[in-house]
């Protein structure tokens, strides 16, 4: 039995992860105490990270020469203190250190899509590089790749968009690395500098910005409970004469609504009358448990549709594929290259993979499953708060971030980031998916709701 005396050998370990055990000579205490201290220790100094697998419990009590029950009670010293995570099946992990872990803070922020429900995000990217790395040469992924990206990778990103935008030529899809850099290439490949666009009154900052360097005009079109205006739309398009259409139909960014099918169907028939392009940004699309039609999907003529996995499976997977109409692909292609030369073909091989082997539909049922249970701690504590059931955020109205919010630990943003120019309001878009634990997320909304009160 071990007890208080320092270890001074182990049986050994196939697995590399249980190297760390030696820290535990260098603690004093009960047994259980030094091995989670020892654990904490390896994390700290960069011995273990986030996603490293560390050894079952009964390979830990062989190795040090402990009893079982001594080495549960460690591990759950070290889940509490968030330092591990386990998943059935899969084994335990070293959790992903969150902005509350690191400063305290509960970020209601950034926009992230929640860890998925029952999955491992760390190992499953570890099995499909592995298995990528073990079939490819090497050279080829290190090697430059075409910038629309390969034929099978354009194929995969039809099916995976085919829920909302239905059967769609591979030879209409364009990978890229990511949705903020497809949308300054359209930009740069649709508009001149001087053009009018108009967007959003609340608009991705994203899209603000890249206009504002582009050198363009930037009309805002007022937003009601379904997103753009169409009354407000058809005035604008006729005053204004513009070069395109910014829209989010799906959980807009930041007010969360969403376009019904008649809503979608009055803006498409006001660009058609006009011959004015939308850009469609639908980062949200796939959310939804029966996602509405994409604009492109009810337009395919006139619509270039961005769709970013950032949003439905992780933000560290950053692709984009932009679905462009009939035969304007290659020229949006060029402009892209322009940009960004290509995909880290890395990465794209990861989510090629996953969209193949059905891994990228577990992942985005994961999201979805968390992201509604988390809307519904959001409207019992914010019941203000506006957004669809499966929404990343939801949108209160009028409020205001408070000086005190961060003293409180709360790290929030507010319409400010998102208002066109000459746009009045003011209102919260608050992200649920960005805290560690469900637990930690209903901690701050309570602390928001006695804010805003």
């Amino acid at each position: 039995m071990y007890g208080n005396s320092a270890v001074t050998t182990t049986k050994g370990s196939p697995n590399p992860a249980a190297a760390w055990l030696r820290r535990i000579e260098t603690f004093s205490g009960p047994a259980y105490r030094r091995i989670a201290e020892a654990l904490e220790a390896a994390v700290a100094q960069g011995e273990l990270q986030a996603g490293d697998q560390i050894p079952a419990q009964r390979e830990v009590a062989r190795i040090v020469g402990i009893d079982f029950t001594t080495v549960t009670r460690a591990y759950a010293l070290a889940r509490e203190r968030g330092l591990i995570e386990g998943t059935t099946g899969r084994g335990t992990f070293i959790r992903l250190r969150t902005i509350e872990d690191e400063a305290g803070l509960v970020d209601l922020s950034m926009n992230l899509p929640p860890p998925p429900a029952g999955l491992n995000l760390a190992a499953l990217l570890r099995e499909t590089t592995g298995a990528i790395l073990a079939r490819t040469d090497p050279a080829t992924l290190m090697a430059y790749h075409p910038g629309a990206g390969s034929l099978a990778q354009r194929a995969v990103g039809a099916a995976w968009l085919a829920p909302v935008l239905g059967e769609v030529a591979p030879e209409r899809v364009v990978v890229a690395s990511g949705a903020q850099t497809a949308l300054s290439a359209l930009l740069d490949h649709l508009t001149t500098p001087g053009d009018t666009i108009i967007a959003e009154a609340f608009a991705y900052p994203g899209l603000l910005a890249t206009a504002a360097r582009r050198g363009l005009k930037v009309v805002a079109c007022p937003l009601d409970g379904e997103g753009l205006e169409p009354e407000a739309l058809a005035r604008l398009v006729a005053q204004h004469r513009p070069r395109l259409i910014c829209a989010t139909p799906t959980f807009q960014n930041p007010t969360a609504a969403t376009m019904g099918l008649a809503r979608r169907e009055a803006v498409l028939d006001i660009a058609r009358m006009a011959d004015v392009t939308i850009v469609e940004d639908d980062a949200y699309g796939l959310l939804p448990t029966t996602p509405p039609p994409a604009l492109a999907a009810l337009w395919p003529e006139g619509v270039f549709h961005v769709a970013t996995t950032a949003k439905t499976l992780s933000p560290g997977l950053r692709l984009a594929y932009v679905v462009a109409p009939p035969g304007h692909a290659e020229g949006f292609a060029a402009a892209l290259h322009a940009i960004a030369q290509m995909p880290a073909p890395l990465m794209a091989a990861v989510v090629t993979s996953w969209i193949r082997d059905g891994v990228a539909g577990q992942v985005l049922a994961g999201v979805r499953e968390e992201a509604a249970a988390r809307r519904a701690v959001a409207a019992e504590l914010l019941p203000a708060a506006v957004g669809g059931a499966e929404s990343l955020h939801v949108w209160l109205p009028g409020a205001v971030a408070a000086p005190a919010a961060r003293e409180r630990g709360l790290a929030l943003v507010g319409a400010e980031a998102f208002r066109a120019q000459g746009v009045a309001g003011e209102g919260l878009r608050i992200s649920l998916g960005a805290a560690g634990k469900r637990a930690t997320l209903a901690k701050g909304l309570r602390e928001l709701a006695t804010l805003i009160r």
